[in-house]
């Protein structure tokens, strides 16, 4: 099994060009075989570094972070929403605020020991990320069921899709290098107290936004692509591409990748990205009869012949959708099927 280090991504506001540098070394030394930081766009990131100096209270909780040059913008940002770890550099200047944690940064220790910091506050998504590393490498054997992840005799994870997966804080892709995946009876396995649970979809979306593995079939880069069923995740993690790629599948069925491309302006890289999420959630095929239905009477031929019959069977993608389950009429293109809400 190949090890992947998860990238986890550092927002800044409020900085010079010339404080920024100080970031990227930060990030350099604070990188390690748990995971490594980088440098990305504020709203893209897992953690937040806030210039103190230019932090202003305002009222009902809300901060706006003051641009450090006239070509950007203020941040504001309201408390209560703040949903990953922040940070001020010193000094803070609104009066009367005290951030619960504050660094100098031009001490490379002292920011060295907040991105750690940061890291022990994602400990769950780093060891969610391991376990997922480890789906997609063993994938092609993974059938539907019930699985326990041992190292030994230590159980590393739990995978079930009607419970989710639950993984051990803590654990990291090298625990799962020399670990068996042993599938249990239905209904035979237990998530233990402790081991925070999400459900299986969540874990591999997490995976395919940070993974720098290859998760998209070859065969997704060239046959017709159609829509099968709507992510199952709370919608505000779902960007504009994955929704403008959704609406374009479910309202042409059938295009392929150079299709989408030209539909929806997104470059190679970018498209590819946002179709690897898509498919380890289950939410594309290229097979026409696992197809929403309204795709698959577009995709059958008059013959009643369909035009391609490969199946991908997953642990990421192997539960039908119940016969019963009400359908909605496609109406609002901007996300043509209902998504989960928080």
């Amino acid at each position: 099994m190949s090890i992947e280090i998860p990238v986890l991504r550092l927002g800044m506001a409020g900085y010079t060009g010339e404080q920024q540098k100080f970031a990227l070394a930060a990030a350099a030394a604070a990188s390690n075989g748990r995971a490594r930081w980088e440098i990305a766009a504020f709203t893209e990131a897992d953690g937040w570094w806030l210039d103190g100096g230019r932090t202003v209270l305002l009222p009902d909780q809300h901060l706006r972070v003051q641009p450090a040059t006239a070509s950007d913008r203020p941040v504001q940002l309201a408390l209560s929403d703040v949903d990953r770890p922040v940070a001020f550099s010193v000094p803070v200047t609104a009066p009367g605020f005290r951030p619960a944690v504050t660094f100098q940064l031009g001490e490379q220790g002292d920011t060295t020991r907040v991105l750690n910091l940061f890291s022990d506050w994602l400990e769950v998504m780093l060891s969610q990320f391991a376990l997922a590393s480890s789906i997609a490498e063993n994938q092609p054997r993974l059938a539907s069921g019930s699985w326990e992840v041992l190292r030994g005799s230590d159980l590393l994870a739990v995978v079930d899709l009607k419970l989710g997966a639950g993984v051990r804080p803590g654990v990291t892709s090298k625990d799962f290098v020399e670990a068996s995946w042993c599938i249990r009876d239905h209904g035979a396995v237990v998530i233990p107290p402790g081991y925070p649970r999400a459900s299986v979809s969540q874990v591999m979306w997490q995976y395919a936004q940070r993974s720098e593995r290859e998760l998209l079939p070859s065969h997704y880069r060239s046959q017709p692509l159609y829509f099968r069923r709507p992510p199952r995740l709370p919608q505000r993690q779902l960007k504009d591409a994955h929704l403008l790629v959704i609406r374009e599948l479910a309202a042409n069925p059938g295009m392929n990748f150079n299709g989408l491309q030209q539909a929806t302006g997104l470059g190679t890289e970018a498209l590819a990205r946002v179709l690897s999420a898509l498919y380890v959630v289950g939410s594309i095929t290229s097979n026409p009869k696992r197809a929403s239905a309204p795709v698959l009477r577009a995709a059958v031929a008059d013959d009643g012949t369909v035009a391609n019959s490969d199946i991908f069977q997953s642990v990421m993608d192997s539960k039908p959708r119940p016969p019963d389950l009400p359908r909605r009429v496609i109406s609002d293109m901007t996300a043509p099927v209902p998504l989960m809400r928080d």
